[in-house]
């Protein structure tokens, strides 16, 4: 099982949803750089569990613990060890799941490869894992800082309702302001309601999450093979319930012709410029200075708080009717979990490109 991300900076995560603690190990930080440990911890309250009535009941603190690699308020360029202790589990609600499969779940996929699994909440295949991921992209959303890079990731679509306008017109200002994380607030109050909705009938909903990055230097990524876009496509396509991935005009470009897409070059006062930015970003694999965008498509939460015919390890055939606390509608809290992939990418592409090519 691979639990490790990155090349230069990299993150190993541990631990399961009902297991004593997750954790991780931060490896490839640079040294000397200032730890904020109040700003990591206001990553995972964005992140945890109870915020509001439209979010699992579960109640974690989420308080993270540093056990390593920060000596007073800096990086030593050792190994950063953390680990959030779980206080608020109920392993309990999973025993009539012990040797059944839930529907598009990985019971039966992780029962195959190893095995095994651990049913409580789903184990290592629970979203709970992300936890090390919102840590690891903290300390990277910290380092990105010192160069001017600013990632900035939103909910733009839940079913069908969906922002129309484009990000330049929104105010990110207004993204925490309402529990959906959407900068419109027409929108984001509709989006409420219709989780609401979908929670009464004991079902789920999925959506959209969009995702800006300014101040990205010129030159991340690689021409052939680690594509700064492919990786960043890896990165979103590693978080649970995610089903897909574009950037830049993406998908709706189908219907342009080229001559509509390409993004002209001009001299802007003696820098080299371009009139749009339909590339994202991102040409030829390699970023070209300008805002990198993308989407990220989340699919319904899995676990239906309705019955549903499934079978069992053996093959027989049962009724699942699932118990516990569970988010109708994963958006709002995946939003840092989106920026933190962000984050961890480029900075790892960042110390790539510093190693291989100064």
């Amino acid at each position: 099982m691979r639990n490790t991300f990155g090349n230069i900076f990299t993150v190993t995560t541990f631990g399961e949803s009902h297991g004593a603690a997750v954790g991780g190990v931060i490896d490839g930080f640079p040294a000397g750089l200032d730890v904020d440990v109040d700003f990591i911890q206001s990553e995972l309250n964005r992140r945890k569990p109870g915020q509001s009535n439209i979010t699992t009941g579960r109640k974690e603190d989420d308080t993270v613990e540093i056990l390593s690699g920060v000596f007073e308020g800096k990086s030593t360029g050792c190994p950063i060890g953390f680990i959030v202790r779980n206080n608020n589990q109920r392993s309990g609600d999973y025993s009539n799941v012990r040797d059944v499969f839930r529907p598009s779940h990985a019971d039966f996929t992780y029962t195959q490869k190893y095995g095994l699994r651990d049913y409580r909440g789903g184990g290592r295949s629970s979203a709970r894992e992300t936890i090390s991921r919102c840590v690891g992209g903290a300390f990277a959303k910290m380092a990105l800082k010192k160069i001017g890079v600013e990632i900035t990731a939103y909910t733009s679509q839940v079913g069908e309702i969906a922002v129309t306008r484009d990000y330049k017109s929104l105010d990110f200002s207004e993204i925490e302001k309402n529990n959906v994380r959407c900068p419109d607030p027409v929108a984001a109050k509709e989006m409420e309601d219709l989780i609401l909705d979908v929670k009464k009938d004991g079902d789920t909903i999925g959506g959209v999450i969009t995702c800006v990055i300014k101040g990205c230097p010129v030159g991340l990524g690689e021409p052939v093979f680690s594509k700064l876009h492919s990786d960043l496509g890896a990165a979103m396509l590693s978080i649970n319930a995610v089903k897909g991935f574009e950037y830049g005009e993406g998908f709706i470009g189908v219907g342009q012709r080229g001559s509509e897409q390409n993004d002209i070059f001009y001299n802007n006062n003696g820098v080299i410029d371009v009139s749009s930015n339909h590339s994202g970003g991102i040409q030829g694999g390699i970023s070209n200075g300008q805002d990198i965008y993308f989407r990220v498509l989340f699919k319904p939460v899995a676990t239906q708080l309705r019955p549903q015919p499934t079978v069992d390890r053996h093959g027989n055939e049962t009724v699942l009717e699932v118990k516990g606390r569970h988010d109708p509608c994963v958006l709002p809290r995946a939003v840092p979990v989106v920026e933190a992939m962000a984050a961890m990418t480029l900075l790892d592409h960042y110390l790539l490109n510093k190693t291989i090519y100064v």
